[in-house]
Order: C-alpha cells, then structure tokens, then sequence
C-alpha cells in the first residue's frame, strides 16, 4: 500500500500512463465529459472534493509543460481564476466552448465535486529531464 501521493488506485494508476504532451483535464462537477479518454470521477458530493484540492495533489505527481483554462473563470469564479494564477504562470486562456472541444483530445479526465463555476483546466504534460 502506498503511505504519501496520491491513493486512490484508479487515479494512480492512470497517471502513471501519462506521456509527454498527454493531456489530463481536471474539471468541475459540472463540465460535459467527452467520449474517449479515460474518466476518473473523484466527486462525492457538491465541493467535495474541490478544484483546489485536486489540482494542488496532481501538482505534486506531474510534470508539465502548459495549461489552458476558460477566459469565463476570471468573470465568474474569481477563487478559481485565482488559483489558476497562482499555479501556473504560463496559463493560456481560451473560450469555454473551445475548451470542450480540446478536452475531447485529453488523455485523462478527473472530475472533482467543485460546484462553482468554471472550475477546469486542461494540463499537458512534460517530461522531467
């Protein structure tokens, strides 16, 4: 059994399939998930757990190379967009519309149980050397 990281084995085990440039989209309760990529669904019940949550715990077990999220997070859910910032310094925004549509090409999709709004980013990963 792992004692640190991420436990949940689902998860675990789809991140430790994840390539260069894969994309993993981490996303709100609410965001229609595309047919095809592997889902991992986090949610318990409306918050839990959070966007914050999740992001910060992939942070700490990815390596990447860039993140788009949607320009409406900044108008509608100030912590997310917030937290967005602060996370990630080269944060590509793009129309929520346009970020569906790339979601369709994510490799992984976590879903947590965030009920505000908006509270998605689309990772793509790196590679540590």
């Amino acid at each position: 059994m792992k004692k640190a990281g991420i436990l949940n084995r689902h998860l675990a085990g789809a991140l430790a399939e994840l390539g260069h440039g894969d994309g993993v989209l981490v996303c709100d309760a609410g965001m229609p998930i595309p047919h095809g990529p592997r889902v991992v669904d986090l949610a318990f019940r409306a918050g839990v757990p959070s966007f914050a949550e999740v992001v910060d715990g992939l942070l700490a077990e990815l390596v990447l190379e860039g993140a788009t999220a949607a320009s409406e997070v900044r108008d509608a859910n100030p912590a997310a967009a917030g937290l967005l910032a602060d996370r990630f310094t080269e944060l590509r925004y793009v129309s929520h519309e346009e970020l569906k549509e790339l979601s369709a090409g994510a490799r992984l999709v976590v879903r947590t149980g965030e009920a505000r709004p908006y509270a998605n980013v689309l990772l793509r990963c790196g590679v540590f050397f």
